[in-house]
């Protein structure tokens, strides 16, 4: 696991339950779905780069 940072996120309750609900909707623990909208919105503004898939990089044939 990679090294992470702990902090303390103050969010209004009726964000946390929506993101609580999100979480369970997609079987992610609350913390995990936080990690996944942060990580989303910083590929989206161009603040992260890409993860080259695995696929692609084999001729974009999947191995089966």
């Amino acid at each position: 696991m990679p090294n992470k940072k702990a902090f303390a996120l103050r969010v209004s309750p009726e964000m946390m339950e929506a993101v609580e609900k999100w979480a369970a909707d997609e079987f992610r623990s609350t913390n995990g779905q936080i990690e996944w909208i942060i990580d989303q919105a910083l590929q989206k503004a161009g603040r992260k780069k890409k993860v080259k898939d695995e696929k692609k990089d084999s001729g974009g044939k999947a191995e089966s």
